[in-house]
C-alpha cells in the first residue's frame, strides 16, 4: 500500500535522535540581509525553520543544527537560488563567526588558524567532524561534515561552510587565493559550473567528505592579524560557553556518518565501520542494541532518508541516486523504493516536486 510524502518523511525524522545539537547563531551573521537581496520572504523562511530572524547574528546564542540546516534549504527553495548558500558562504567574513573567527585568525600562522579552527570547531559547532590532514597526492586537505543523523538535507550549510573555511585562507594570503580542488559529499547539482567560478578550482561532487586541498607548504605563512593573547582569550570564552550543555556524540550517530559517506561502494560491511571508528565490532553491536536499531536496520534508514533527499533533485538520474545508494541495479533500487512506499522512483519524484 502506498504511503504519503509527509509519512514517509516522518517515519524517517522518528527514528530516534538522542540529542540536539547546537550551533552557534554567529554562523548565520548577515542571513537577513542575503534573503531580501535575493527577494526573498524573511519571516516566512525564518518561521518555516522553527527561528526568528533576531536570533541570526548572535555571538553566544545557541540554535538547534537541525533548524539552522532547515533555515538555509529554504533559502534555497523560497528564493528560487538553488546556489544561496555557495554565494553566501563565498562572501562570509571569518570574524563573523564571533569568538571562533576571532580566535582563528588571531593564531600566529595559516597551519595555526586551520588547527585552531579544526580544535575549537567542536564549541562552536556539535555533531560535526572536522580535520586538517596530508592527502596521499601530497596536498593539505581541510576537512568538514555534520555527522547528526537526523539532518538529511545539508547541502546549503556544507557549501556555505566550506566557502566560509577558505576565507580563512584568502584571510591570510588575499582575495585571489583560490584552492587546488573542492570536494562535496552531495551529488552535482544542475548550475554547477558556479561552483567551481566561486571557489576559482575544479570541483568534484559525490564524495566520502568535504573538503578543499590546498599546498601545504602555505600552512608556514604568517597571519596578518595574529595576536596570541586575543586567540587565548577567545578560545577560553568558547570553551565556558560550551561547558554549558556539552553534549556526547553516540556511536549509532558515528556509525550512520561512516555508512552514508561508504554506501555508494555499496552495503558496508559492519567490520569495516568498525575499523574506521576504531572500536570492537561487539562494542558497536552492543550500543546499537542499547540505543535501538540493529546494523541493518541503521543501514537501511540511513539509505531511505538519502532516497527521499535525492529522489526529490530533478536533475539526479535514478541511476545515480542508486549508485550513491550502494545498489549494483537500478532494478534493486525500484524494489527498495517500492518496499518503503508503494511507489516507483517516478511516482515518488513526481508526488515529492508537487509538495515542495
Amino acid at each position: 500500500m502506498a504511503v504519503s510524502v509527509e509519512g514517509f518523511l516522518q517515519h524517517g525524522a522518528d527514528q530516534g535522535r538522542p540529542h540536539d545539537p547546537f550551533v552557534l547563531a554567529s554562523s548565520a551573521t548577515g542571513v537577513v540581509g542575503c534573503i531580501e537581496r535575493n527577494k526573498g520572504d524573511v519571516d516566512r523562511i525564518f518561521g518555516r525553520s522553527g527561528l526568528a530572524p533576531e536570533m541570526a547574528g548572535s555571538p553566544t546564542l545557541q540554535l538547534s543544527l537541525v533548524s539552522f540546516c532547515r533555515l538555509f534549504e529554504q533559502c534555497s527553495r523560497q528564493t528560487h537560488n538553488d546556489n544561496f548558500g555557495l554565494w553566501f558562504g563565498h562572501d562570509f567574513n571569518p570574524r563573523d563567526f564571533g569568538m571562533l573567527g576571532y580566535a582563528t585568525v588571531s593564531a600566529p600562522t595559516l597551519g595555526a588558524a586551520l588547527a585552531t579552527l579544526a580544535e575549537l570547531h567542536p564549541l562552536h559547532q556539535q555533531s560535526t567532524s572536522m580535520r586538517l590532514v596530508q592527502g596521499a597526492d601530497g596536498l593539505s586537505r581541510f576537512e568538514y561534515r555534520i555527522d547528526a543523523p537526523g539532518i538529511i538535507e545539508r547541502r546549503q550549510d556544507a557549501e556555505l561552510s566550506i566557502g566560509m573555511f577558505c576565507n580563512v585562507v584568502r584571510d591570510c594570503l588575499g582575495a585571489a587565493w583560490s584552492p587546488e580542488e573542492v570536494h562535496f559529499e552531495h551529488p552535482r547539482p544542475e548550475a554547477w559550473q558556479e561552483h567551481e567560478r566561486a571557489f576559482g578550482a575544479p570541483v568534484y561532487f559525490s564524495q566520502p567528505t568535504n573538503a578543499f586541498l590546498f599546498k601545504p607548504e602555505l600552512l608556514a605563512t604568517p597571519m596578518p592579524s595574529r595576536d596570541t593573547r586575543l586567540m587565548m582569550a577567545m578560545r577560553e570564552c568558547l570553551i565556558r560557553l560550551a561547558d554549558r550543555t556539552d553534549l556526547r556524540v553516540s556511536v549509532a550517530d558515528r556509525v550512520r556518518a561512516v555508512v552514508r559517506a561508504r554506501l555508494p561502494d555499496g552495503f558496508p560491511p559492519l567490520e569495516d565501520v568498525a575499523a574506521e571508528l576504531r572500536l570492537a565490532v561487539g562494542v558497536i553491536q552492543r550500543e546499537l542494541n542499547r540505543e535501538g536499531p540493529s546494523y541493518r536496520v541503521l543501514v537501511e534508514t540511513t539509505r531511505r532518508e538519502l532516497a527521499m533527499s535525492y529522489i526529490g533533485q530533478r536533475q539526479l538520474p535514478f541511476s545515480e541516486i542508486a549508485f550513491l545508494l550502494g545498489y549494483s541495479e537500478l532494478s534493486a533500487f525500484s524494489r527498495a523504493v517500492h518496499r518503503w512506499t508503494g511507489l516507483s522512483p517516478r511516482e515518488l519524484r513526481k508526488q515529492l516536486l508537487a509538495a515542495d
